[in-house]
């Protein structure tokens, strides 16, 4: 499957992901390869089907949400390039220190940009607002799962 990776991915393609992420050219084939596993389709874009067969996502109280963050609105599928779009904010805010060659663009994981992002999978109706229905469906839903979880260790 590597293999298949490396040749489907060009090297501008990379240059263009790395510069706008700041993932290393290992970590961008590694997640081409990743990526190209969870493309049951086989058509170069993941759908939420695909997501949901992840099984840290599929066991998440939240997944769905997050799942969510990787769809503009309006869209069923995510290419590769929107994927390592969203993946950039869960990289550590250390990795920013790395990179500072890069553009004076706000990197997708400052500070900034994580908040922004955490915020926009609670604010479900998308109003720029998190209204008391919607932190209550999350805290409904961790408590869920952590009842579920002490219910296990009985």
């Amino acid at each position: 499957m590597g293999s298949r990776a490396s040749t489907l991915l060009r090297e501008e393609e990379i240059e263009e992901i790395k510069k706008e992420t700041g993932f290393s050219h290992s970590q961008i084939t590694r997640l081409y390869s990743r990526f190209t596993s969870l493309d049951k389709g086989e058509n170069g874009t993941l759908s939420r089907e695909d997501f949901q067969r992840i099984p840290e996502l599929a066991i998440n109280p939240l997944g769905d949400r997050i799942i969510n963050a990787f769809f503009p609105e309006g869209e069923d599928q995510v290419n590769f390039k929107g994927f390592m779009r969203t993946l950039a904010h869960f990289r550590p805010i250390e990795d920013n220190e790395k990179n500072k060659n890069l553009p004076a663009t706000e990197p997708l994981n400052s500070r900034t940009n994580k908040l922004l992002f955490a915020f926009r999978l609670y604010d479900l109706d998308r109003d720029d607002k998190i209204s008391r229905d919607e932190l209550l469906q999350v805290l409904e839903k961790v408590d869920v799962e952590q009842k579920m979880s002490i219910r296990f260790l009985h």
